[in-house]
């Protein structure tokens, strides 16, 4: 694999999350699981998170942020957890950049950041190992599922999850953490062209369709907890590079776009 696959690969997938029989496993094993040695991948760790803060640190430059950051809901001491998908298992996520906003404004309020998100999960995957939300005992839960619930087998194939299973696992999701403050963000819209041209999605036959997670977003839209939509925020449009090439992931940048979205909607509600 080139140097670039490698990094890639570790900016979105965290073995010991995915494989929960892993967890606790020390870092030269899964080094070794990228075909990395212990040091060469420990660095690249430090860079992903070095390259999260500097997009937390640039975007408090802007005194509107700065000032939505010091209203964000969350109280000292209080335990947010994310749980998702790759959208927000990226280790430059807009959950990374809004963890990392908030320690370096408000460094002395203790509130902890655990992002549980994994990589390729539907919301029945999630459901099926939600019953260690109760350990993390939450007090915030932002939840960003359902893009590959509406994921295609073939361009015009069924869902791998029907939009009825989705509004149902959400549904019994929210249970698993009741005295949980939900937040729950839409699907980040995909780039249709770029999911079409993208040669592994064609050799696995998979495709995306921007309408499926309109309707994930609609279906979001109608619970009663908070929803931030960060689908119009998406839109692909010309010469604004949001998308990585499959079309499916965002851009660095394209994280920093919804970061700012997600901080602005969250500061309303204090």
């Amino acid at each position: 694999m080139t140097n670039d696959l490698i990094a890639k690969l570790v900016r979105f997938q965290k073995p010991e999350l995915s494989l929960p029989y892993l967890r606790g496993i020390e870092a030269t094993h899964l080094a070794a699981l990228f075909g990395l040695e212990t040091d060469e991948y420990l660095s690249l760790l430090e860079a992903l998170e070095a390259q999260a803060r500097a997009s937390a640190a640039d975007l408090l430059t802007d005194p509107e942020i700065a000032a939505q950051v010091d209203r964000l809901p969350f109280a000292p001491g209080e335990r947010v957890i994310a749980l998702g998908e790759s959208s927000t298992a990226d280790r430059l996520s807009w959950f990374e950049i809004l963890g990392h906003l908030v320690r370096l404004r408000r460094p002395g309020d203790g509130i902890t950041f655990t992002n549980l998100a994994v990589a390729g999960a539907t919301t029945t995957q999630v459901l099926k190992s939600s019953g260690a939300l109760g350990f993390q005992s939450p007090d915030w839960v932002l939840c960003q599922l359902g893009a590959n619930d509406a994921q295609r087998m073939g361009s015009d194939g069924p869902r791998v999850v029907s939009a009825d299973e989705t509004v149902r696992n959400v549904d019994l999701l929210r249970g698993r953490a009741a005295t949980a403050r939900w937040v729950w963000l839409t699907p980040t819209d995909v780039d249709e062209s770029l999911v079409a041209a993208f040669p592994p999605f064609q050799a696995a036959g998979i495709s995306w369709r921007a309408k499926d997670l309109a309707e994930t977003a609609a279906d979001l839209d109608a619970r009663p907890e908070v929803v931030i939509d960060v689908l119009t925020a998406t839109h692909p449009e010309p010469g604004r590079r949001l998308f990585e090439p499959d079309g499916v992931h965002l851009t660095p940048a394209g994280q920093v776009d919804v970061a700012r979205v997600v901080v602005a909607e969250l500061a309303r509600l204090s």
